[in-house]
């Protein structure tokens, strides 16, 4: 694909994390397998099954998000308000209209998927829709178009697999190990074997994921800013994000449990841990974080006018 020609602002911060963490990531892979590698373990079979399972869930992201969310495309004539508000961003962004889809759950939110702009689909809940006002969308749809925009969404889905990646290949050689994949004439040796995988296994998953999570409050960041200069007006962003965190709280404790796996693909996370060192691990920068920057930039914008 040549460069992008959108009107969101450049962000080469997030470029360049983008960048850093998929090179991190990687580098963390390769000295996995070499460790592998280096005690006589064949990961042939485990590795292929794991790219295969990434090559489909990065093809197939965007069809894979609808299912799990209850969620379906929907035409001009079924959702009217809505196309329009993607119509409208999508013209003063310059960029191809996603497809559009509305997932039948009462949770507010929104979320964007898709390797790419020609295969890209926004999302928005009923319960997004019956709870914003027509500018409240938009700023949400706004922040949601970024991601597809800068093509963050494909860089964390890859991001994603990978830690998955890591967390089969534990399972797999645990597995393995309880049930004597690892037995040989040396049970000792055997042993020490396995412990060093599983040790080496786990160490790949958690750095993998605090990097994934790092980069993913990063881009939600990257996103409330680029959506609130498109549209021009940051305070309805913020308080489209004040509203729908308000009204998360009375969702009830289990839907938000079930929509939890997708926080990091949601325009603000369906179930939090609050401060702590859970921050270490959250998929969104805090509420007062993203309402301090809004704040700013609609300092800036209103001096610039």
């Amino acid at each position: 694909m040549g460069v992008a020609t959108h009107r969101f602002p450049v962000d080469r911060g997030l470029t360049a994390r983008m960048g850093f963490t998929m090179f991190l990531i990687g580098l963390l892979y390769a000295v996995f397998l070499g460790v592998l590698i280096g005690i006589g373990i064949d990961a042939g079979l485990i590795v292929a099954i794991a790219v295969a399972f990434g090559l489909c869930q990065y093809f197939f992201a965007d069809k894979i998000a609808l299912f799990a969310m209850h969620g379906r495309e929907v035409s001009r004539e079924e959702a009217p308000t809505l196309h329009g508000v993607v119509d409208r961003l999508c013209a003063l962004a310059n960029m191809k209209k996603p497809r559009v889809a509305i997932a039948d759950t009462d949770i507010p939110n929104a979320f964007a998927t898709g390797r790419n702009q020609r295969v890209a689909v926004v999302c928005a809940t009923t319960g997004l829709l019956r709870r914003l006002d027509e500018p409240e969308l938009e700023a949400v749809l706004a922040h949601e178009l970024s991601h597809v925009a800068h093509r963050d969404v494909a860089v964390m889905t890859l991001a994603g697999f990978l830690g998955m990646a890591a967390g089969l290949l534990t399972r797999s050689f645990m597995y393995a190990g309880f049930f004597g994949g690892f037995g040989d004439d040396n049970n000792d040796g055997g042993a020490i074997g396995f412990l060093v995988i599983l040790g080496v296994s786990v160490v790949v998953y958690v750095l993998s994921f605090i990097l994934t999570r790092a980069l993913s409050r990063y881009r939600e960041l990257s996103a409330d800013r680029s959506g609130a200069i498109l549209i021009g007006r940051p305070s309805v962003l913020a308080s489209a994000l004040v509203k729908v965190s308000g009204e998360m709280g009375r969702i009830p404790t289990r839907d938000l449990r079930s929509a939890q796996a997708f926080n990091a693909f949601f325009f603000a996370p369906a179930l939090t841990n609050g401060a702590s060192l859970a921050t270490l691990f959250s998929t969104h920068p805090s509420l007062e974080r993203r309402l301090e920057q809004l704040a700013r930039l609609e300092n800036e914008l209103g001096r610039a006018r």
